[in-house]
This record gives structure tokens, C-alpha cells and sequence, in this order.
């Protein structure tokens, strides 16, 4: 019998609306948490998720059974809704529309792991918007830096 076969590693980068820093030490943990079961429940296994307080990083595989941008749709407004229960002052919490999407070697998981497990140090040198510039120039990718945050 003929099979569907993959195995594709995506490393999934998205903030916060106008990059808030809304992700709280509080929160951080949970919130990880959750996006990590969002993954699992689309058969996109979570290999790491973390991030700083104004957006997140994921380390997932991506099931054969879902496109990319309706794992995305999911995790961002399953995550958001959630966010919003938790608290008052979380009632004008949002992500940012768009998103990072790279593909990562399977030799380099363990690389990409690490780095997603050290972003409150990453962090204390370089900002956000400095980080994802420095992947779309790894990956070669054309941007309009005008349409790039919102």
C-alpha cells in the first residue's frame, strides 16, 4: 500500500501586537504549555516552545495533516482567546498577523532547541525586531521592512 511520508521541522516565530510585552513571568510558563498542546492536538509535535515577553518561538514538527497557515491560525487564536481568560488586564491581548515560518535541518535540532530554551539571556542583548531581521537574512528572504511589524 502506497504512504505519505514527511518529516519537516519547523521553527514558528510570531509577537505580540506592536510587540507589547505581554508575556509576563506569570503567564510565560502556561502559555508555553498550551501552545506545546495546540501542536500535539494537531499532530504537530512540539519539540520546544518558549520565547520572551513580547513574542515566541516553536520548534514543531509539521503533521502531513495540516497545512502550515491553519497550524498557525490555531495557535494564535486558540492561544489569544485563552490569554484573555486568564486575567482583566490580558482583555486587549493580541498576536501580530503575520509570522516567521523557517525550516530547520533535522542535524540541527538540538541547535534550535538550545537557543529557543535561552531566549530570556538571548534577550538581554538583542531585541526582537533585531533577532527576526538576523533569520530573514539566514534564510535569505526579500522583506518590506514597512510591512514586516504591526
Amino acid at each position: 500500500m502506497p504512504q505519505s511520508l514527511n518529516k519537516i521541522y519547523i521553527h514558528i516565530v510570531f509577537s505580540t501586537k506592536n510587540r507589547a510585552p505581554l508575556i509576563s513571568d506569570e503567564i510565560k510558563d502556561d502559555l508555553f504549555k498550551y501552545l506545546g498542546g495546540i501542536c500535539k492536538n494537531l499532530e504537530c509535535s512540539p519539540i520546544q516552545v518558549g520565547g520572551y515577553r513580547d513574542h515566541v518561538h516553536i520548534l514543531c514538527m509539521l503533521s502531513k495533516k495540516i497545512t502550515l497557515i491553519k497550524l498557525l491560525e490555531e495557535l494564535k487564536s486558540s492561544s489569544s482567546k485563552w490569554i484573555k481568560t486568564l486575567d482583566v488586564k490580558y482583555a486587549n491581548f493580541y498576536w501580530q498577523s503575520g509570522y516567521g515560518a523557517f525550516s530547520v535541518n533535522p542535524t540541527e535540532i538540538e541547535v534550535v532547541t538550545n537557543y529557543i530554551q535561552k531566549q530570556e539571556e538571548h534577550h538581554q542583548v538583542k531585541g526582537f525586531q533585531e533577532e527576526y531581521r538576523a533569520f530573514l537574512k539566514k534564510y535569505n528572504i526579500e522583506y518590506n521592512e514597512e510591512y514586516v511589524w504591526d
